[in-house]
C-alpha cells in the first residue's frame, strides 16, 4: 500500500478481553490500518459493521449472540469486507477456513503470523473486486456446513434452521421465508443467494421466484402449457417454470 494511499479501515470481535485488547493492539500498530471499532459479541459486531463500513473485519468464530460466521452472512451481499477469521478449532476446521477466507489466526498466534495475515488482506484489498469477495465469502459459509439461515431483524438475530423451511419466495429486493409452523420471515437477500444457501436435493428452486422443500411437496399438477404448480403440505401453491418442470418430476421420481 502507498504512503499516500488512505488506511484500511478495520473492524475487530471477540469475547475474550485479552484477545480483544491483543487485536486492537496489533491493529493500531500498523500505520496503513484504521481501527474503527472493537465488539465483544456477535451481534455488535454486525451493527458496527453496517453503520461504519469497515474494509476488513477480524473475528474470533465463537463469540456470543452470532458466531464470526453468522456475523459475515448479515452483512449485505455487496458491501461485505475481507475476513480474517481467528479461531481455535481443530485442523480440519482451519483447513475450511482457508479454502475460502482471506485467512485464519489459530490461537494463539505471534506478531509475525498476524503480518501475514495483513499482507494477505491488503493483497485481496487491492486486487479482488466486490463480486469474487462475495464468492469467497459464500464459500466460507458453505464449507463450515452451516445449517441454517441468519436474519438481521430490529437489531436482532433471527436464526431459521433449514429444516423449518417449506418455501421460499422472492418479493422485490427481499425473499420471504415461509416456515413449516405458519410463520413468516422477510429477509434482504437474492433468490440466488438463498439458492446456494439451501442444500440440495432437499430444496430446488421451481421458479424464478420460488424455491420449495422437496418434502413438503403434496402433489405436482402439469398445464397444457408446459409450466406447472406443486400444492405443499400447508396448502400453499407454488408456480413452477416450464425449464423446471421436468427437473422436479425426476426428483419427485
Amino acid at each position: 500500500m502507498s504512503s499516500d494511499a488512505a488506511p484500511m479501515r478495520v473492524l475487530v470481535a471477540d469475547d475474550e478481553p485479552n484477545a480483544l485488547a491483543t487485536l486492537q493492539e496489533l491493529v493500531r500498530g500498523h500505520p496503513d490500518l484504521e481501527l474503527v471499532a472493537s465488539c465483544s459479541d456477535g451481534t455488535t459486531a454486525v451493527k458496527e459493521a453496517l453503520a461504519l463500513g469497515p474494509e476488513l473485519l477480524i473475528l474470533d468464530v465463537q463469540m456470543p449472540g452470532a458466531t464470526g460466521l453468522e456475523v459475515v452472512e448479515l452483512l449485505p451481499q455487496d458491501k461485505r469486507p475481507l475476513v480474517i477469521f481467528a479461531t481455535a478449532h481443530d485442523d480440519h476446521a482451519v483447513e475450511a477456513f482457508d479454502l475460502h477466507a482471506v485467512d485464519y489466526l489459530l490461537k494463539p498466534f505471534d506478531d509475525e503470523r498476524f503480518r501475514v495475515a495483513l499482507d494477505r488482506a491488503r493483497k485481496r484489498h487491492q486486487e479482488e473486486g466486490p463480486e469474487q469477495g462475495e464468492q469467497r465469502l459464500q464459500g466460507v459459509l458453505k464449507e463450515h456446513g452451516e445449517d441454517r439461515i441468519a436474519i438481521h431483524r430490529g437489531g436482532a438475530l433471527v436464526l431459521v434452521p433449514f429444516g423449518e423451511i417449506a418455501w421460499v419466495e422472492s418479493a422485490d429486493q427481499y425473499v420471504r421465508l415461509h416456515l413449516k409452523d405458519g410463520r413468516e420471515e422477510l429477509m434482504r437477500a437474492s433468490m440466488g443467494h438463498l439458492e446456494k444457501r439451501l442444500p440440495a436435493p432437499g430444496f430446488m428452486r421451481v421458479h424464478r421466484s420460488a424455491i420449495v422443500a422437496v418434502s413438503e411437496i403434496h402433489s405436482l399438477e402439469s398445464a397444457t402449457s408446459g409450466t406447472g404448480q406443486v400444492s405443499l403440505r400447508s396448502g400453499a401453491t407454488v408456480p413452477v417454470s416450464r425449464t423446471r418442470l421436468a427437473l422436479l418430476r425426476r426428483a419427485l421420481g
